[in-house]
């Protein structure tokens, strides 16, 4: 074809030809050779300028159509559990296209926020335009930060509320939102660096006055990215339920299953009933049974409750709310075990012997009614000779056989040997206005032991039922010590004189005489650090590694649906495997089983992370008015660039700073944990005892600074460097080991002898 193509023409061919859009693919369509190619870049110029192409590059597209290859983000699935797109790069006039996400059963799974490059198609379809074939996911959605916003004449700044975050954000004048100086915002980065390499942010939400006694969990809520309304669609399904009844089900009403909670309870999802065995050939023994709220009959799968469930992955705990998994009407309503109200539930039975060995157990799915609502403080005082009005009826029916099969799980739990480390859990009391009043050390009862024995055995159950089943299911997974770890704690173990097993397979029991053998000795706190820095992150999977920390090989959590998505996922798991009802797991979930646990394991650090920073903006602000107080502690990690010190009055932690222990250089041993003073030979270590000055608290970023009084009962004076502050150089400034680098190890060995001496003298005592 010798002639220029009209402009016309061109536009067909593109639209016909979305792939072959380059001059060079133009030009070969309609046979255009050597000087007419001037003429035709011409042409594409002047449909360049009138806006029908848009040049990308070395190509030309429609602009108001998407390019063949197109980025997208996800959007959160509709009603029907579709996924549906919006593209990121649309410069048409007309209404931004509807893009719907075809996966493959080979695709990873996709998740509201994800970016993904996709091979899209023009279709004719009700409620979408365009088809869209994964390539490959490119990123999450834009980075977010939560901070304090400054006006300036340019729009303003926001500076990131995060610990350890001193890196503005840059606000244009048009992406303020209406902000408000020093108010609390929510921004995502938008386009790249502005003036001295400073993100840009668009700010997205305004959170009000970050002083506000109740900011502190709504700073870490949006800080972390947890969801906190439900969708209309979500809050309509939940309000549509109704109370079940006992069609298809055991009554186990008459049945005295008594719920035993904090005081302070949200919700009660688990019950508990124990008995004497009648059997003769179980002399001893006890027959246990715990009942679990049916949430799986109300959340079904694909169903708007399931995919705003799964979203969440588990509910949130703060000292003045709950984000829950799921809506009120749920979990505070129909699925909790309230006192006096029939209740579905899904029930274990299950007999041990007098030794607390498990017989036999068999699941049932069941209507119960719990004739009391009990927290641990009454049960204890029950149990201990002082009854009240409402434990006191109950006392020998319940509450003395409840107790008595404890003993026995206790026996076979010695035997078991858990990992057995008491962590104390710092409880936050506000008053009213959201004010800390006090911050306490929870008190841990054998009611508390009770109830988690229980929840252990009925978790084990569940997991053998549904592995004797072939039913796949998810397994809470605990693996082993990693062998660095486990050799710094063994070096840890040494430098203070004990000992732990080597050259055999590890055991919780090994880690167990370890801490007996530190208990009561000046090194106990830094045992106890070491050992519980040495854990691996439990988490969830349909693949089952065992569960290290409770020295059990199937593990699977069933007893808390309400709160967390997997216990539901088991749920359904055990009434497909039973054969209970329609409402079980689907094949298309043991499909995603995978990305399922790895969503919810996610989501449960995230809530874990939320809590904690909630609970340390929480106690710095408790703090605050206290700059100046001196403080006990003991160090509880050491970093290259400080010392963290945790308060023995309220277990907050703080930093003293690197920079503030003296002119001289520290070396830190990453593998010894310790910090050594290059012209001192001073070594600063886990567990050593502290008195320090509290010089800054930082409610909005929970950030707490210490200055160094006193370690190990000795004043610290800071030795004046010979040196430039922080060389970390020997005499002269020639590299090579610090001056008195041998003295110190001598001190080392020193101290590691004497403190075997000690223990050679207990074991002979």
């Amino acid at each position: 074809m010798s002639r220029i193509p009209t402009k016309h023409d061109i536009l067909g061919w593109i639209e016909a030809n979305p792939t072959l859009t380059s001059k060079r693919d133009i030009a070969k369509a309609f046979g255009i050779k050597g000087a007419a190619r001037i003429d035709l870049k011409r042409v594409l110029k002047e449909l360049e300028h009138e806006g029908h192409l848009e040049k990308r590059k070395k190509t030309y597209r429609d602009p108001d159509r998407l390019p063949p290859v197109s980025v997208l983000q996800i959007k959160a699935p509709d009603e029907n559990g579709d996924l549906f797109a919006t593209p990121l790069e649309w410069h048409g006039e007309g209404v931004e296209p509807i893009v719907l996400v075809v996966p493959r059963a080979s695709d990873p799974a996709l998740g509201e926020g994800d970016r993904i490059l996709a091979r899209v198609q023009v279709v004719h379809e009700a409620d979408h335009n365009y088809e869209a074939r994964l390539i490959r996911r490119i990123g999450q959605s834009p980075r977010k930060v939560v901070g304090i916003f400054r006006k300036t004449a340019e729009g303003g700044r926001i500076l990131p509320i995060d610990k350890g975050s001193d890196r503005e954000w840059l606000v244009a004048a048009d992406a303020t939102a209406g902000a408000k100086e020093g108010e609390l915002v929510e921004a995502e980065q938008a386009g790249p660096k502005g003036r001295m390499g400073l993100p840009r942010a668009r700010i997205v939400l305004r959170l009000g006055d970050p002083t506000a006694p109740r900011a502190v969990s709504l700073i870490a809520i949006h800080q972390h990215g947890i969801p906190d309304d439900f969708p209309p669609d979500v809050l309509a399904e939940a309000d549509a339920m109704k109370p079940v009844g006992l069609k298809g089900r055991e009554d186990l009403r008459d049945m005295p299953l008594v719920t035993i909670d904090p005081s302070d309870a949200r919700d009660h999802d688990d019950a508990v009933f124990a008995e004497p065995d009648d059997d003769p050939k179980n002399p001893g023994g006890f027959v246990i049974w715990v009942a679990i709220a049916d949430v799986a009959h109300y959340v079904t799968p694909g169903s708007a409750l399931d995919r705003e469930a799964r979203k969440r992955g588990n509910s949130s705990y703060f000292p003045d709310r709950v984000v829950p998994m799921l809506p009120d009407r749920l979990s505070g309503d129909l699925c909790s075990l309230h006192e006096g109200v029939p209740r579905p539930c899904i029930a274990v039975r299950m007999v041990i012997d007098a030794d607390g060995n498990k017989r036999s157990h068999r699941f049932l799915r069941g209507l119960m009614r719990s004739p009391a609502s009990l927290n641990y403080q009454e049960v204890q005082a029950a149990f201990d000779g002082q009854p009240n009005d409402k434990t006191g009826p109950l006392l020998d029916p319940v509450i003395r056989p409840l107790f008595g099969a404890y003993a026995a799980l206790k026996a076979a739990r010695q035997r078991r040997q858990p990992l057995d480390l008491d962590l104390p859990e710092r409880k936050v009391v506000l008053d009213e206005e959201g004010k800390v009043v006090s911050v306490d050390f929870a008190e841990r009862l054998d009611a508390h032991r009770l109830i988690e024995e229980f929840m252990v055995l009925a978790n084990v159950a569940a997991a053998e039922t549904l592995i004797a089943k072939r039913t796949p299911l998810l397994y809470r997974v605990h693996e082993e010590p990693p062998l660095d770890k486990l050799e710094s704690l063994r070096d840890t173990a040494e430098a203070a004189g004990l000992t732990l097993a080597k050259g055999q397979v590890l055991k919780t029991a090994h880690l167990n005489r370890l801490l007996h053998d530190a208990q009561g000795t000046e090194d106990a706190e830094l045992i106890h650090f070491a050992t519980l820095r040495s854990m691996t992150q439990a988490y969830y999977s349909p693949k089952n590694f065992g569960h290290f920390g409770l020295a059990l090989q199937n593990y699977a959590h069933f007893t808390s649906p309400i709160r967390r998505y997997s216990d539901l996922v088991v749920h359904r798991a055990l009434i497909a495997a039973h054969g209970w009802g329609d409402d079980g797991l689907t094949n298309e979930e043991i499909e995603r089983l995978e990305a399922t646990g790895q969503h919810i394991s996610d989501t449960e650090r995230r809530s874990m992370m939320a809590e904690r920073d909630t609970t340390d903006r929480y106690l710095a602000a408790y703090l605050s008015d206290r700059v100046g107080a001196e403080f006990t502690g003991r160090i509880s990690g050491i970093a290259r660039f400080g010392v963290f010190v945790k308060l023995d009055e309220t277990g907050a932690d703080g930093l003293v700073p690197i920079s503030t222990l003296g002119r001289e250089y520290f070396h830190f041993d990453a593998d010894a944990g310790t910090l050594m003073g290059a012209d001192t030979g001073r070594i600063i270590a886990m567990g050593m005892r502290v008195r320090v000055k509290l010089v800054e608290a930082a409610p909005v970023s929970g950030g707490i600074a210490f200055e160094m009084l006193e370690i190990e009962d000795e004043a610290y004076a800071s030795v004046p460097a010979r040196r430039g502050r922080g060389t970390p150089r020997g005499k002269g400034g020639a590299k090579g080991k610090p001056p008195q680098r041998k003295a110190a190890k001598a001190k080392r060995k020193e101290v590691k002898a004497k403190r075997k001496v000690t223990r050679q003298r207990r074991a002979k005592g």
